[in-house]
């Protein structure tokens, strides 16, 4: 029989009260650095504050989202690289928001770990703050949990929550879409955070490539690529709400355009898309060719090269372009707008 303390502590079942305490002081500075001016309590409470600005807004409505970085999470753990996974998590729950025409104002963020390191969470959380920044949001609170015999020493889970605003007679909602409108695709920075089940059996199984393997056609390893952060929209993507009438906005995540855009289609429209009106970043070709995988189920999987897509009238398109163009922002003509149920059809 084996002999048992007589007093167990917290620690003794796995769970670190001291490395939790160290691991927000190592990331208080990150998350301070978020801060828009109306947050108004440091973090550490049991709330955070957001005075929203009523004065900006006549009629403000509250845009709420949340999401995780799915499987994508096993390729920052196989690199042991942690400090970009946290941008993938505001970029999922941002993007989202701002389809709706929402301007991002606060983050949440919840983590789960097997153990907790002070230093791998910091990592962690500095990429939730990088992702607020480059949103414009602040990171006003979250949740770090350990939870031994749950997840293992080294994993952990990543999941986001964003509120935004946009005033009522702004929401972006896809009603007026009408056929002859055209379809502007802003592109994305690879693969994202959707299709990763997909993309590691064709790469780490089929192909049998480690993290390291460095691949000429895609000019650095496999790891980096995969680790490639989400871009987030809203930096290019806001100046339009201002100026133009943007119809719609999809955010192409799982599913990819097959299944997102008609998201966005009111009754009667459908959408025509023209394949080789982008260039589709070499990763795709790889796991396609590689897996086998039939363009169909890459379209649906994939984003393909296009991470945002707005819609705008025939008579706007050139204008919003050029905006972009001025603004250092790359975007492409990839299809119009036509008379249907709701489908895509590619061309």
């Amino acid at each position: 029989m084996v002999e048992q303390k007589t007093s167990l502590t917290y620690a003794d079942a796995g769970v670190d009260i001291e490395a939790g305490n160290e691991a927000m002081r190592l990331m208080r500075s990150a998350v301070r650095s978020t801060f828009r001016p109306e947050v108004l309590a440091d973090i550490g409470g049991f709330g955070g504050f957001f005075a929203l600005d009523t004065a900006k807004y006549r009629e403000p409505v509250l845009v709420s989202g949340t999401d995780g970085v799915g499987t994508k999470l096993r390729v920052a753990m196989l690199t042991g690289r942690h400090n970009t996974i946290g941008i993938d998590a505001v970029a999922m729950c941002v993007n989202d928001i701002l389809a709706q025409g929402a301007e991002p104002l606060f983050f949440l963020d919840y983590l789960a770990v097997g153990r907790l390191v002070p230093e791998k969470v910091a990592d962690i959380v500095a990429g939730v703050a990088e992702g607020c920044r480059q949103a414009g949001c602040s990171l006003i609170g979250g949740e770090t949990a350990e939870m031994p015999g749950f997840y293992g020493p080294e994993e952990y889970d990543v999941a986001g929550f964003a509120v935004g605003v946009v005033e009522r007679g702004k929401i972006i909602d896809g009603r007026s879409i009408d056929p002859g409108d055209k379809l502007i695709g802003l592109p994305s920075s690879g693969l994202h955070s959707n299709g990763y089940s997909l993309a590691r059996k064709v790469l780490l199984d089929i192909a049998g490539y480690s993290m390291d393997t460095r691949l000429e056609e895609l000019g650095r390893t496999v790891g980096e690529e995969m680790l490639e952060p989400t871009r987030i929209y809203v930096r290019a993507v806001s100046p339009l709400l201002e100026r133009y009438e943007i119809k719609g906005l999809a955010h192409i995540t799982g599913g990819g355009l097959t299944e997102n855009i008609p998201r966005i289609l009111p009754a009667g429209t459908a959408v025509q898309i023209k394949l080789d009106t982008w260039p589709v970043p070499p990763v795709f070709a790889l796991i396609g060719e590689t897996g086998g995988v039939e363009k169909a189920e890459m379209l649906r999987t994939f984003n393909m090269g296009i991470g945002m897509v707005a819609v705008v009238s025939e008579r706007e398109a050139g204008a919003v372009m050029n905006d972009l163009e001025d603004r250092g922002e790359k975007s492409y003509l990839i299809g119009e707008v036509v008379s249907g149920k709701g489908e895509v059809s590619y061309i």
